[in-house]
This record gives structure tokens, C-alpha cells and sequence, in this order.
């Protein structure tokens, strides 16, 4: 069971992989230059899928996370901070920002943009201090805010974000798109760099104090103010802007729901977009596995319970080694007394560790015990690392968010 609960987590990755996927969608060449501008967790394996296949000449750059970089021939590969920004990413942002500037209408910014981009691309606004953005950005994490509300908040603090690349632009502009947020909406991916921003600086300002995150003095003088507001929807500076989302968590999971048809498993999809903090999303999809199990109702076992989306972890006190999906897991197992799971991001790290999740056994729960004491010091990775069952992938160089399957027999 536990080969076939990787094997189908290895079959949601796959199905993200942009040496696989991006081909068929790149643009034609314009009669001038194509600039890439890659950012995010899979920017590298991005760019790299444009030098094999796209049939014009390119240069560009691209930002990823530290330990994500593969060898690139033209478009120039930087590796930078993540989830909290650094002077590396501000550089190289910069530096995108300012060759975006310098082309002509008969040019092209091909945009690749992936999960992590929000970060990773991080050029603060001239009124903000890199040292102020990253005071924010850790205690936005730390806060349980939604990425949506955390991104809220990024564009108005940044140079590069909320649609100020497609803007400085005057060429045509494609951007090809990996998602890692609910819903696959452009604007929220990378902080949505190319696409058109309906958020304000109000609803920054009320996302800071919803989750009582008290602002560096530069960052709450700026949301007051107002000024330069990003580019909304309607703006005509879209109207050259085309955004793709060529991945997505739910052609994801359908790739791994045909792992489990294949061997005898009725998968069921639940749905691509599950959020809320992990420990209580894993009591209602506990609920859900003690009545298959004890009811057979609504699926008769086996099944799969197959899930996507992006759950979130609220930290108290000290501690905290692990990531959502590896809470999701304990707090299952302590509400079903164990069942087979797996929980693990497709980018390859979950939370502050170096696994991409774990898997949960039956046994797991009368093997290691005071699970709950794990669970309340938010020491996941500590727990399920004890007993060996760490999934350990390295950086896959995709993210389409969170993948979990429960198995009901």
C-alpha cells in the first residue's frame, strides 16, 4: 500500500512537469527579441523546457529556489530566497524589470510563472526596505493567513507584482502559467506579475490587522497612503497581455486517480481547492473515512479519498517542525485511530523540513505515542520522521500545491 500511495503521488507530479507539458504551448517568435522572465519553484525546469523546444532565439532570466537550478545555455538561472525574500531575488527581479522596460513593440516578454514566484520575484517598492518586506512576509506565515491574502498584501509592497511587469512592458506579453492556488486564478500565482489586480490597498491594510500583524513603519505608510495603485481589470494595458494556466492541481489529481482504477482502488476526487488549518481539515475528512469504513456509505471500500488545494498551519509558541500536510496527517490519524495516507506537497518540501510529506499507516498511531503532545508543539516531521515514514523527493522543480489520498478498505 505504500508503494501505490508514492506511486500515485509520483504520477501528480509527473503530470506538472514542464519538460512534459509547456512544448505545445509556447507562442510563435515575434520579428524582434524574445525576453524570458521565469520565476517560481519550477522556473528552471521552465526555462529549460524553452530552450529544447521553442523555435526562436532567446535570452533571459530566471529566479528559483535555492537547490532548484538545473543547467541553462540562454536564459541565465538565479537562485534566491523562499518563503522569505532576499537580496539575491530583489537583484535578479530588478534586473527583469528593467530588460521588460527596454523592449520594443515588436518584441516578446515571455513570462514563466510557477508557485513561489511571489517571493522569489520580490522587488520592493522605492519606499520599502528589503529588510521591511521580509519582517512582513514571516509574520504573514506565521499569522494562518490564506496565499491569496498573503499576495493581497506582497503587490502593494512591491515594484514587480500585481500586474507592474506586463505594465512596464510595451511588447506583447505571454505568460504560461504552473498553479499552486485554489481556484488557478492568474492573479494570485507568483502574485500575479502579468495579470490585472482587483484587490486595493485597503484590503491589505484589512488582511493586516484580521490576522493582528503589526506592520514595519514603511509597510503600514505606504498601505495608508494608497498611492500608485496596481493596474485593474479593464486596464488597457492588458489588452497585449496573454495569461495560460498550463497546470493545475485537479489534472493532477486525475492523474493519480487512474494509479489507483489500475489497481483495483475506486478513486474519489474531492476537490482541488481544500483550504482552512490542516489539523481541522483532517477531523472532517476523518469523519468522512469512519463512515465509509464503518458504513460503507457514501462509496463502498475500497476508495480513494483524493484531495488537492492549500491548507494552512497557524503557529503557537516554539517548535514547529513540519509542514501542512504532515499536520493533516497527524491529526488524522489521531482521529481515525490510523488509516493509509499520504499528504505531501508536489513541489517536493512541506513547511521547514527537507521532506515532500509522509504517509500514515494503521499503525501509526499506537506505534508512537503521545501523538497529540506532537501534534500540539506542531512537531509533525518529528513524529511521522521516527518512524521511517518520511516521503522524501527533493525539489521536483513543479508546484501544483498539496496532494493527499486516503485509502478506505
Amino acid at each position: 500500500m505504500r508503494e501505490l500511495l508514492e506511486e500515485s503521488f509520483r504520477a501528480a507530479v509527473a503530470a506538472a512537469d514542464p519538460l512534459e507539458i509547456l512544448a505545445p504551448h509556447l507562442p510563435q517568435p515575434p520579428k524582434g527579441r524574445t525576453f524570458v522572465a521565469a520565476a517560481g519553484k519550477a522556473a528552471a525546469s521552465m526555462a529549460l523546457a524553452v530552450e529544447r523546444n521553442y523555435p526562436g532565439e532567446v535570452q533571459g532570466v530566471a529566479i528559483t529556489r535555492y537547490s532548484h537550478a538545473l543547467p541553462t545555455m540562454k536564459i541565465r538561472v538565479v537562485e534566491a530566497g523562499h518563503p522569505v525574500p532576499d537580496e539575491a531575488g530583489e537583484a535578479a527581479a530588478r534586473e527583469i524589470l528593467e530588460r521588460a522596460r527596454d523592449l520594443g513593440e515588436h518584441d516578446l516578454l515571455l513570462a514563466l510563472l510557477s508557485g513561489g514566484g511571489s517571493s522569489l520575484l520580490s522587488l520592493p517598492a522605492a519606499d520599502i526596505p528589503m529588510a521591511d518586506l521580509k519582517a512582513v512576509t514571516r509574520d504573514l506565515l506565521r499569522s494562518g493567513a490564506a496565499i491569496q491574502e498573503i499576495n493581497t498584501v506582497r503587490k502593494h509592497l512591491s515594484a514587480i507584482h500585481g500586474g507592474r511587469l506586463a505594465a512596464a512592458s510595451r511588447a506583447p506579453v505571454v505568460a504560461l502559467i504552473i498553479s499552486d492556488v485554489t481556484g488557478d486564478d492568474p492573479t494570485h500565482i507568483a502574485s500575479g506579475p502579468c495579470a490585472p489586480d482587483p484587490t486595493t490597498y485597503a484590503d491589505a491594510l484589512e488582511i493586516l490587522e484580521h490576522y493582528g500583524v503589526k506592520p514595519p513603519a514603511s509597510v503600514g505608510k505606504r498601505l495608508a497612503s494608497g498611492a500608485d495603485e496596481t493596474p485593474k481589470p479593464g486596464d488597457a494595458v492588458f489588452a497585449r497581455v496573454q495569461n495560460t494556466v498550463i497546470a493545475t492541481a485537479h489534472r493532477s489529481l486525475e492523474a493519480a486517480a487512474e494509479v489507483f482504477s489500475r489497481n483495483g482502488i475506486r478513486p474519489i476526487i474531492l476537490g482541488d481547492t481544500v483550504t482552512g488549518e490542516a489539523r481541522e481539515v483532517a477531523k472532517v475528512f476523518a469523519s468522512l473515512v469512519n463512515e465509509v469504513r464503518n458504513h460503507g456509505s457514501p462509496w463502498q471500500p475500497p476508495v480513494a479519498l483524493i484531495s488537492g488545494g492549500e491548507c494552512t498551519v497557524t503557529l503557537t509558541g516554539t517548535g514547529g517542525r513540519g509542514g501542512r500536510c504532515t499536520e493533516f496527517l497527524l491529526s488524522l490519524g489521531i482521529e481515525t485511530g490510523g488509516v493509509w495516507a499520504i499528504a505531501a506537497d508536489t513541489d517536493g518540501i512541506d513547511g521547514s523540513e527537507d521532506n515532500a510529506g509522509a504517509i500514515l499507516t494503521p499503525e501509526s498511531i499506537g506505534k508512537r505515542g503521545h501523538a497529540r503532545a506532537f501534534l500540539a508543539r506542531h512537531d509533525s516531521y518529528g513524529f511521522f520522521s521516527a518512524l521511517g515514514n518520511l516521503v522524501v523527493t527533493g525539489p521536483t522543480l513543479t508546484n501544483v500545491n498539496d496532494y493527499r489520498a486516503i485509502v478506505v478498505t
